[in-house]
């Protein structure tokens, strides 16, 4: 696993082989913030990492300028882990919540100006999270909202829905708040 862009391009990051996650491919986040490039410029903006896992996601947005990375997970060795690398690599800009998103979700006061979900592809309830993410009013004017999922579950039904992306076995759907 390794950083694609900006500040900390090339670092390598190798998380241990116990911890609970299915981390996004470097085919497949490289494509991701492609796209993203396209509809937002990170630098200072604030983000949400939801399902951190190895904190993968957070350490790109981080190396590309975000002004503050949140990193949510429930797992104490994938908060470990993301603290460690965080501190190791100097990244200041990233806050980890030992926590379920779920939760999170329902008592957060912060708005943000993009939210990135990797939930289990096996979760029952992946649907749930862009409506407690609108629900609740936790995008900025202009937010995104982007989850990850398995290729079985089809999120375009949801009014804020604006596009599907495939590569390979990850999906990616996102959700827009605001008008382009």
């Amino acid at each position: 696993m390794r950083i694609i862009s900006g500040k900390y391009k090339r670092r390598i990051i190798s998380p241990p082989n116990n911890l609970p996650v299915r981390p996004t491919t470097d085919m497949a986040k490289e494509s991701l913030f492609n796209i993203l490039g396209n509809y937002i410029d990170f630098k200072e903006i604030d983000v949400l990492d939801l399902f951190a896992g190895t904190g993968n996601i957070s350490y790109e947005f981080v190396s590309r300028g975000c002004s503050t990375v949140t990193s949510v997970d429930l797992d104490f060795g994938c908060v470990k882990f993301i603290k460690e690398t965080a501190q190791k690599l100097d990244m200041m800009e990233v806050n980890v919540i030992k926590v379920d998103a779920f939760k999170f979700l329902e008592t957060t006061k912060l708005k943000y100006d993009l939210i990135f979900a990797d939930p289990p592809y096996k979760l029952v309830n992946i649907n749930n999270i862009s409506n407690m993410v609108f629900n609740n009013d936790l995008l900025k004017n202009n937010g995104w909202l982007v989850i990850e999922h398995p290729g079985e579950l089809d999120l375009s039904d949801h009014p804020r829905f604006y596009e599907h992306r495939k590569y390979g076995r990850v999906n990616f759907s996102f959700f827009h708040d605001g008008v382009d």
